[in-house]
């Protein structure tokens, strides 16, 4: 019975029995991680030459800081908290767990979305733009001279 149904799983593209715990990492997974790991940084210190890209570098950390401070001092939020809260809306990922309460900050988050989200969009398409570089620069090396 048990064969029969895990059978069933398989021809359906889902093999149950092939699920791992969330806790368990796989090796490939790892892989994959750290070489976007490596691309991430390599782009960021090829980045670091280009003057817009320092530019939108420091309007990423001081909204980043801005923010923290903000939310810390008028919603009594840790500072872990704080950051977390700015991280997750500039990135717009909204995880709900926590919220603005009070009318100014409600305001202010309104204005720091329409501001940050843009900076930070532009930010990481700088740093997508220098990974391409990068990886194209590899290609061209790796290739044969005629």
């Amino acid at each position: 019975m048990a064969s029969q149904m895990r059978l069933e799983l398989a021809a359906g593209g889902f093999d149950f029995w092939q699920l791992r715990h969330p806790d368990q990492a796989t090796v490939p997974g790892m892989i994959a991680f750290f070489t976007a790991l490596r691309t991430f940084a390599v782009a960021m210190r090829r980045g670091l030459g280009d003057p817009q890209f320092r530019a939108l570098a420091f309007l990423v950390l001081v909204l980043l800081i801005s923010g923290t401070l903000f939310y810390w001092r008028f919603e009594d939020w840790t500072l872990l908290d704080s950051l977390y809260f700015s991280v997750i809306t500039l990135t717009t990922v909204g995880y709900g767990d926590l919220a603005p309460t009070r009318a100014p900050t409600k305001v202010f988050t309104i204005v720091y979305i329409l501001l940050g989200l843009g900076i930070l969009v532009s930010f990481l398409s700088l740093v997508a733009g220098h990974a391409v570089e990068a990886r194209v620069e590899r290609r061209q090396q790796r290739k044969p001279k005629e």
